[in-house]
């Protein structure tokens, strides 16, 4: 099974991670199940593994997988290898985190104020709404860049017949076409081995603040989809440089994904619950 979301460490202990289920949303803010959710999102594992992970008593994790089955978050079945083993994996998807350390500070006036009024131009009033909305939600600390990603996967499945092409450059060249004729930004390719593509003007992240860290979660969900429909094999669009990181352009490394790839009963309100 697919890992769900970015793989990768937990943040910082004061973070709450917040998962999709079958059930709704789970916030998540134990340090030990975040650890454990972490690992999960890499790959599947057994109770062995996440014992050593975690570095916690065996009673001790076997109280936090409990906990999480019970919320939806993981499920487990049966080692085909030895039935008395079981392996456990995520049921849904990580989808934002709550970050304290990570709130900035930009006024939001400044947005709405660089936007010009009857100018006529329809896509920089959107570009508008999508990046006060996105700063809105920085500004408390709230990350939904794993939800970005999964939209954007699911806008590249449907973009993916418009530009489809069986020769790389063709196919290059008619995404870059759409991004042009959509306003989305200007997009060259750099280089070859790995596909490199550099996006001008990029509508996700040009005027968001500098924060040090890739911010094109969506753009890269809707190239991550459309470079797997065109290689038939899970295809990564890693963002090595991004407005937010300083730079005055974005760029997307298109690779094979790892095999890991990206990746119970209802508890009341779960909107209010910390596990």
């Amino acid at each position: 099974m697919a890992a769900r979301g970015e793989a990768g460490r937990p943040g910082p202990n004061g973070n709450i991670d917040l998962y999709s289920t079958p059930d709704g949303a789970r916030a998540v803010g134990n340090p030990v199940r975040r650890v454990i959710l972490a690992a999960l999102r890499e790959r599947e594992c057994t109770f062995e593994e996440i014992v050593a992970l975690a570095g916690r008593a065996k009673s001790t994790v076997s109280v936090h997988l409990q906990d999480l089955a019970v919320a939806g978050v993981i499920g487990s079945r049966a080692d085909p290898a030895d039935a008395r083993r079981k392996i456990f994996f995520l049921t849904g998807d990580l989808v934002g985190t709550v970050s304290t350390e990570d709130r900035i500070a930009d006024a939001l006036s400044a947005y709405a104020g660089a936007y010009q009024a009857g100018s006529g131009n329809p896509f920089a009033f959107y570009n508008l709404i999508f990046r006060t909305v996105r700063v809105a939600l920085m500004q408390e600390g709230i990350l939904i860049d794993p939800l970005l990603t999964r939209a954007g996967k699911w806008i590249g499945e449907e973009l993916y017949p418009a530009v489809a092409d069986p020769e790389t450059g063709r196919f290059c060249a008619n995404i870059a076409l759409f991004w042009e004729e959509h306003r989305l930004g200007r997009i060259e390719v750099a280089g070859t081995e790995p596909l490199a593509l550099l996006v001008y003007d990029c509508f996700e992240c040009a005027d968001l603040p500098v924060t040090g860290r890739p911010a094109c979660a969506f753009d890269s969900g809707i190239l991550r989809e459309l470079f797997s429909r065109h290689y038939g094999r899970p295809t990564a669009a890693i963002e090595t440089r991004c407005y937010s990181m300083g730079f005055d352009h974005c760029r997307f490394e298109v690779v094979p994904e790892d095999d890991g790839g990206e990746r119970g009963e209802r508890r009341p309100d779960p909107g209010q619950e910390t596990i």
